[in-house]
């Protein structure tokens, strides 16, 4: 009976953690910068994290799935540069956006397929969709951004419903639904038991090439509502867009309580790690700290986290 309590308070702790861990930074750059606090500058931080945090939905499915997507910055800026090219050749915005988003949804699938079906770790695979991605983007616009987009495109990365950003929105509505399909629903109960025992699942009756192909696939679908949105706010087709978004979207879920090992994840918990992420360069930024140190600071949390979640893992 004494154990069961010991081991419901440590879930407690672990949960309350990442809550306690924000609610200390706001304080601190309350404190040290009372703007911190002010609507405009909250919503811009909301603005800023609904890039990684939508990310983090797909990225969270597939570490808990044992696997890792390497490839999903560089299907931010495919995506972004499809949309762009499909607008500025007249092409109608539903259209455009469905085409880049499809695009992006299809180099998922193939990672899943590859990884699955020629037993090529995940790892590798997607890091050689990392590199063709950026190759192809880098070829289709000879590495120039694309401008001359419809001023109606901005609403996807720069309007506002009532008093809040649409990414803020859309942010939203895909975390909804991301938690629903991965806590109700079959599919989502097949995701941790193949992280967290692959041959046990696969004697359970579950799909597992099945599902890896379709977890891989979403991380795909939301790279490229990423990518949508991130070329909306830039209002371009940028092609250095996504640099680096794959190990903030890591980052994210392993603050927020994903283990790099898998069998293990909570969407909130991600969203949340987004959130923290954004405060600290937030808070730099207003500390008028340079872009450089907040580089560092983002490879000392990754550092930070994996670590943590290896110690946890041994507990």
């Amino acid at each position: 009976m004494k154990d069961k309590k010991t081991q419901l308070k440590k879930v407690n702790w672990n949960d309350l953690a990442i809550l306690l861990i924000l609610v200390v930074l706001v304080v601190i750059l309350a404190f040290i910068r009372p703007v911190f606090l002010t609507p405009n500058n909250l919503l811009n931080i909301m603005r800023q994290v609904s890039i990684v945090a939508i990310l983090g939905i797909g990225m969270t499915y597939v570490l808990i799935s044992a696997e890792i997507d390497l490839s999903v910055g560089s299907l931010v800026a495919l995506s972004g540069v499809v949309v762009a090219m499909m607008l500025k050749s007249g092409v109608p915005i539903p259209i455009s956006i469905l085409a880049g988003i499809l695009v992006s949804v299809g180099c998922g699938f193939l990672n899943g397929a590859i990884h699955t079906f020629a037993k090529i770790p995940s790892f590798i695979v997607t890091m050689g969709m990392m590199n063709i991605a950026r190759g192809i983007v880098l070829v289709i616009t000879n590495s120039y951004p694309i401008t001359g987009l419809p001023d109606s495109f901005k609403t996807f990365g720069r309007g506002y419903l009532a008093f809040i950003p649409i990414p803020v929105v859309i942010m939203a509505v895909c975390y909804i639904f991301g938690h629903s399909v991965l806590k109700y629903t079959k599919f989502g109960r097949s995701i941790f038991a193949i992280g967290g025992n692959i041959e046990a699942a696969k004697l359970s009756g579950i799909q597992v090439a099945r599902n890896k192909v379709l977890i891989h696939t979403i991380s795909g679908l939301t790279a490229g509502i990423a990518g949508v949105v991130l070329a909306s706010r830039l209002f371009s087709g940028q092609p250095s867009a996504g640099n680096g978004l794959e190990l903030d979207a890591i980052a994210a879920c392993v603050i927020g309580g994903t283990s790099t090992s898998g069998g293990k994840g909570r969407l909130w918990g991600t969203l949340l790690g987004a959130v923290i992420m954004g405060i600290i360069t937030n808070g730099m930024n207003l500390l008028s700290i340079s872009t450089n140190w907040q580089y560092v600071m983002q490879g000392v949390i990754i550092i930070i986290a994996v670590g943590l979640d290896r110690i946890k893992s041994n507990d």
